[in-house]
């Protein structure tokens, strides 16, 4: 029976080594039916069991593993096997959102790391503790609408914290000499300053991530890199250099295999062509995104890139074109229940019918073949001068986001034109203006961080926190605060949950003096016995929640898209954005896609 478990055990973990996380949990499972009186076996079964259904996505069975290797990892005195257990646990409950109590468990981490001087340890719960912080702050983001940089103090808050603690990461990483680390370290330093609107800094540690991807071969850390540092760009103005980086981008995706990202690197790189006015070129990269989102089934990738088709169609004359793509998009749009698209769509069909002076009944239902009547072009805007960014300094990004609202004012006064109204009719384009910014598209696309390819699981430890001793769980409910001051008034042995419990246990004379005399050593402390009183308290039911809903996923499209920057500029007042501008469009580096970030490592 022993060496059963065992050997079931070890296929498990060969079978998650491989990949197979499906097949490895069926093996781990075994084992624990067969049971063992060995406890370091059965805490060691726990933990991998609770790092695959991580994987799995499984979170509610993660979150239940993990409390298991906790509790007995406590019960027998293992020190090191409990830092481990609390930072697997803590990474579980941050992708379930639930941050403080992801903290309080990746500070125990920390803590006995510390004490029992596991350097090593203690480096993984720092950079596992800046990812909740760093979690936590992109979750506060989404409902912000602020420009890039300009935020809320809290979120402001929140993501300096991660700073701070991937700072500390990296000084620690250093020390061991540790490289693949410090890119992981560089990439989320890079992503952190990114949202902090720090996009001169966000580059410089781009190019570290990316320089140390180089150095280890890791191509999707490089591609990463270069995507990251093109989104930086595109801030700083330097749509040129951002170009360049995107090609990079979409070159390793294709030596990757991984059309996903293909698609979002020829989706970045339509945009960017289309703030470079570059609008053949654009289209060219569109219908790439578009082809793939249409094989990969992204129903909302596929009305994005009709959307940006039919923008870049406009932009060039060709409004036939640019209608065939705009009722894709409304179908699109209806079809997924995205409200907001839809109203866009409608609103771009119906100026298109009225420039082109057709109706419904014209237009063949499944093409862009139709009769169009002869109507008198209306005055083009050759003429408007489209404003450039300026690499000055002293300029500041102030300028350059100001600069972005020109981009579709632009074309909200060309769209006039064509419809044959006249753009000082401030009714008229305010009323254009509003219809454009009642899109918001990105706020409805918010998802949590899945770990990645390189994500550094540790096999049966992951860890993954760091925080101030201050840092302790909020109780929502006077019945929760009854039942922690009637936990804590027990005594230890009270405390720790019945090891009867614990499936696949074997309860011998050989064990059960581990059970009841070790483990006695150390007071754990109140934090910490809050945290474990709200995981073990929760039914289990409670427990399986799933990430918060994150509206129609569009893969094919980045989180950090500029239809998202240029809705934030326009969200500001006409008279602070109607300001004189310096010419010339210059080259300049690099910014973020996320670093393996969800309390793993990249």
């Amino acid at each position: 029976m022993e060496a059963s478990c065992l050997e079931l055990a070890l296929e498990g973990e060969r079978l998650c080594k491989a990949g197979d996380f499906k097949g490895g949990t069926a093996f781990f499972e075994a084992a624990v039916k067969v049971g063992t009186e060995d406890l370091k076996t059965l805490s060691a079964i726990y933990s991998q069991l609770g790092n695959a259904y991580f994987y799995l996505k499984e979170y509610g069975k993660a979150l239940e593993y993990h409390r298991h290797d906790l509790t007995l990892a406590r019960t027998i005195g293992d020190r090191i096997g409990e830092g481990k257990a609390s930072g697997n646990l803590g990474n579980t409950l941050k992708v379930l959102g639930r941050f403080d109590e992801a903290a309080v468990c990746c500070q125990r981490h920390l803590e006995i790391s510390q004490e029992q001087g596991d350097k090593v340890g203690e480096a993984r719960a720092l950079y596992n503790m800046g990812n909740v912080f760093h979690a936590k702050g992109k979750q506060q983001l989404w409902g912000c609408t602020q420009e890039p940089g300009d935020l809320p103090p809290d979120v402001r808050d929140t993501l300096q914290r991660a700073t701070g603690f991937y700072e500390m990461n990296l000084c620690l990483v250093k020390e061991l000499g540790d490289r693949a680390a410090q890119g992981r370290a560089y990439g989320n330093l890079g992503n952190t300053h990114y949202l902090l609107g720090n996009f001169v800094e966000a580059i410089k540690f781009h190019r570290q991530r990316l320089s140390i991807a180089k150095e280890f071969g890791d191509k999707a850390a490089e591609r990463r890199a270069y995507s990251n540092l093109g989104n930086a760009l595109i801030f700083l103005g330097q749509f040129n250099t951002a170009t360049e980086y995107y090609r990079k981008t979409l070159q390793l995706s294709r030596q990757l295999r991984d059309q996903v990202m293909e698609a979002q690197a020829c989706y970045s790189l339509g945009n960017t062509y289309t703030l470079l006015q570059q609008y053949e070129r654009a289209i060219d990269y569109h219908l790439k995104h578009l082809y793939i989102a249409q094989e990969l089934t992204d129903r909302v990738g596929e009305g994005r890139a009709c959307w940006s088709l039919g923008n870049a169609y406009v932009s060039l004359g060709n409004n036939k074109q640019a209608l065939y793509y705009a009722r894709k998009h409304l179908e699109i749009s209806k079809e997924i229940g995205d409200r907001n698209g839809e109203l866009t769509a409608r609103m771009n069909v119906d100026q298109l019918m009225e420039a082109l002076g057709v109706t419904e009944s014209d237009l063949s239902p499944s093409s862009s073949e139709f009769e169009i009547p002869k109507f008198t072009k209306r005055n083009s805007m050759d003429s408007v001068e489209l404003w450039k960014y300026s690499s000055d300094k002293k300029t500041g990004t102030r300028r350059i986001k100001q600069t972005l609202f020109v981009l579709k004012v632009r074309d909200l006064l060309f769209s006039l034109q064509k419809l044959g109204r006249d753009p000082s009719d401030e009714d008229c384009f305010f009323d254009l203006l509003s219809k454009f910014q009642s899109s918001r598209m990105d706020d409805q696309r918010c998802h949590l961080d899945e770990p990645q390819n390189g994500d550094d699981r540790e096999g049966a430890a992951t860890s993954m926190s760091s925080l101030n001793p201050a840092i302790t769980t909020s109780p929502q409910t006077e019945e929760l605060f009854d039942l922690i001051a009637s936990s804590q008034s027990r005594r230890l042995d009270d405390q720790r949950v019945n090891v009867g419990n614990l499936p696949g246990l074997r309860i011998t004379h050989n064990n059960l003096g581990h059970l009841v005399g070790e483990g006695d050593h150390q007071e754990p402390s109140d934090d910490f016995f809050n945290m474990l009183i709200k995981c073990q308290s929760s039914r289990i039911d409670d427990q399986r929640c799933s990430p918060p809903e994150a509206g129609p996923h569009a893969p094919t499209v980045p989180d950090e898209d500029f239809f998202s920057l240029i809705q934030r500029v326009q969200a500001k007042r006409m008279d602070e954005q109607r300001v004189q501008l310096p010419t010339d469009d210059q080259d300049s580096p690099p910014s973020p896609s996320p670093e393996p970030a969800s309390g793993f490592s990249s």
